[in-house]
């Protein structure tokens, strides 16, 4: 008997990504995305669910007995140990298929922070030389990258091509230390109970003073009020914020809506990862995930 896969929403996947997926069994596609409970009338019957988080974050606690094959990094966020054992449910990603989008995205948002580069772009009236705002290029300034994961350690790499002065803060570091001498600190910390409240009053008193700090990951690790009065301080001179907590593009979602109001923050609506090159890595990973799972050696496994 084949097995019954559902792919939930529109995924963005290729032909031959769908006949890939097509031998491994019979495949029902939706070609819109559903509401929280129309996703979990799509999952329910199906051995294996190919899924977007909207609808999964809140509904895949209800399923059982289901593999699922998901072609994003953040499952931790919202997925539960507990019950994902006592459901007999498996839940692989797709860890690093956004390390291309994500790093391009800090690379921009480091530029966008430092020159300045949009104030003169299609200008009329000419430009008045030196820039009355600074234009601080990035070669020999000090970048501390808080995490050395698949997207840190590629920001890492296209930074000292660049010139700047690289380090990194890993588990076992000195977190105050580590960020003592940056001008710029990049947060690609990954969520789990070590980073949670990691970045705290302590951490943004300890930086540089006038440092820039560039954050894609959960307001779980970030606290969210002590980042915004380091800012209010001069402690910090630019934020740069993807909001991982939102929904994806969700432009009215509460701390995206409040940090997009602050003159000095630079802050998108969780869409960081989000490029052709991150959707055919990810699609990819999540059929090799299915194929493992069906050879009985699964890999990419939360939990």
């Amino acid at each position: 008997m084949k097995n019954k896969i559902v792919v939930t929403c529109p995924m963005g996947l290729s032909p031959e990504q769908k006949a890939r997926l097509e031998k491994l069994g019979e495949v029902t596609y939706y070609d819109t995305h559903p509401s929280v409970e129309e996703w979990l009338e799509r999952a329910k019957g199906h051995d294996i669910v190919c899924s977007w988080i909207g609808g999964l974050r809140e509904k895949y606690g209800e399923l059982r007995d289901t593999f699922i094959s998901v072609p994003f990094v953040g499952v931790s966020s919202f997925a539960d140990p507990a019950i994902v054992k006592a459901n007999n449910l498996t839940i692989s990603n797709s860890p690093g298929c956004n390390r291309h989008a994500v790093s391009e995205w800090i690379i921009y948002m480091m530029l966008s922070a430092t020159r300045h580069i949009s104030d003169y772009v299609n200008v009329q009236d000419p430009v008045a030389v030196p820039l009355e705002n600074p234009s601080i290029g990035l070669a020999g300034k000090h970048i501390t990258i808080l995490g050395k994961g698949s997207v840190g350690s590629r920001v890492g790499a296209i930074c000292e091509a660049l010139e700047m002065k690289v380090a990194y803060f890993t588990r076992d570091g000195d977190l105050r230390a580590s960020v003592k001498d940056a001008d710029i600190v990049v947060d690609a910390l990954s969520a789990n109970p070590i980073s949670r409240g990691l970045l705290g009053k302590d951490f943004f008193a300890a930086i540089k003073d006038g440092a820039i700090f560039i954050s894609v990951t959960v307001d779980s690790i970030v606290d969210i009020d002590a980042m915004l009065a380091a800012l209010e301080t001069g402690k910090l001179s630019r934020v740069a914020h993807d909001v991982m907590n939102a929904k994806l593009g969700d432009a009215h979602d509460p701390l995206y809506d409040r940090l997009r109001r602050h003159p000095r923050v630079l802050a998108t609506p969780h869409i960081a990862a989000f490029t052709d090159v991150t959707t055919t890595i990810g699609n990819d990973m999540m059929i090799d995930n299915i194929e493992a799972w069906l050879k009985g050696k699964p890999i990419h496994v939360f939990g």
